[in-house]
């Protein structure tokens, strides 16, 4: 089997789950009905400057908040799917739409329902407290938890090894 670090230098596309990736799992319901969750900082610096150095970045979610949304429009990502009850079919969508071929892309999910779409992709990862279920399918399995660094860990990783993360868009938002 390929080391998954191989895998890296193909990498144009990321793509997360939110909830338990993004952010830790946990939801506190405002009273408005919102659900708002803790998300990590270095993970949105290292989403945005992924978007700034031509990566296509995309979020499919099953979770729907108006602040998740705020969160990631803030960080410029272009593609933002929350509300999904089967992600496959926006994956399937977002391949069709960019031409992306399946070794081009990693996936990140901790859960059960993010399972088919790592099944289909060049390298599923997960963070270090997903569902068992998920870290058996998962050809990485980063250190960091779920809103801790775990997408941080793993688009740093890409864009090391591609020559990226150390560029003139590093240190500016």
């Amino acid at each position: 089997m390929t080391n998954y670090k191989e895998k890296l230098k193909n990498i144009t596309t990321f793509i997360f789950d939110y909830d338990g990736v993004l952010s830790d799992g946990s939801v506190v319901m405002m009273p408005d009905g919102d659900g708002v969750r803790r998300t990590n900082v270095k993970d949105g610096y290292a989403l945005n400057l992924a978007v700034r150095n031509g990566y296509h970045v995309a979020i499919i979610s099953g979770g729907k908040a108006k602040s998740m949304e705020n969160r990631l429009k803030a960080l410029k990502i272009p593609d933002i799917y929350l509300g999904v009850s089967y992600k496959l079919e926006k994956y399937e969508e977002l391949c069709d739409m960019y031409d992306l071929k399946p070794e081009e892309i990693i996936y990140m999910g901790d859960d059960i329902p993010d399972m088919p779409v790592m099944k289909k992709v060049g390298l599923a990862c997960c963070p270090a407290d997903a569902s068992e279920e998920v870290k058996q399918i998962s050809e990485y399995i980063s250190p960091k938890k779920g809103g801790e660094g775990c997408a941080r860990d793993i688009i740093e990783q890409v864009m090391r090894i591609q020559g990226k993360w150390m560029n003139d868009s590093a240190f500016h938002w």
